[in-house]
């Protein structure tokens, strides 16, 4: 089945926000002191690394090739200083529900609108309600902590 260099192009803006979103993880987990804060942020970290897997193969399969993680890290410097990130826990919580959450899952709505066949929109769609998820979960931890 043949499916448009569109569909490609959305699922690539797509893994770029993933790649996003683990190196902002990766940014705030070396900033935290907390060990079990720091072990929640590995865990959804990890899911946005197979995510990232998940979507990388469907633009395999589909005879695309994925961005490469690597040309990604100067844009992800760039988008990082825009919110410099701060040194409390409570802090580093409220930067990372801002990133999930307005840039993660709001830029990847905007992007999914595109044009995606069944099967790329289903495996987006679970990917969104993971980090959904992730947000919520962000946000109940923030409160247990103030």
């Amino acid at each position: 089945m043949m499916v448009g260099n569109d569909v490609v192009k959305t699922l690539n803006q797509f893994l770029k926000g993933q790649y996003m979103g683990i190196h902002a993880y990766e940014h705030h987990i070396q900033k935290l002191t907390d060990p079990n804060v720091k072990r929640e942020f590995q865990r959804i970290q990890q899911e946005h690394k197979n995510h990232a897997l998940k979507v990388a193969e469907r633009i395999q399969n589909l005879g695309g090739t994925p961005v490469d993680d690597e040309g990604l890290i100067g844009s992800v410097q760039g988008f990082l200083s825009q919110f410099m990130i701060p040194e409390t826990s409570v802090g580093i919580m409220e930067s990372a529900i801002k990133g999930e959450g307005y840039y993660g899952i709001r830029g990847s709505e905007e992007i999914v609108r595109g044009d995606l066949d069944h099967e790329s929109r289903q495996l987006i769609e679970e990917i969104l309600d993971k980090d959904r998820e992730h947000v919520h979960y962000l946000h109940q931890l923030l409160h247990k902590m103030n």
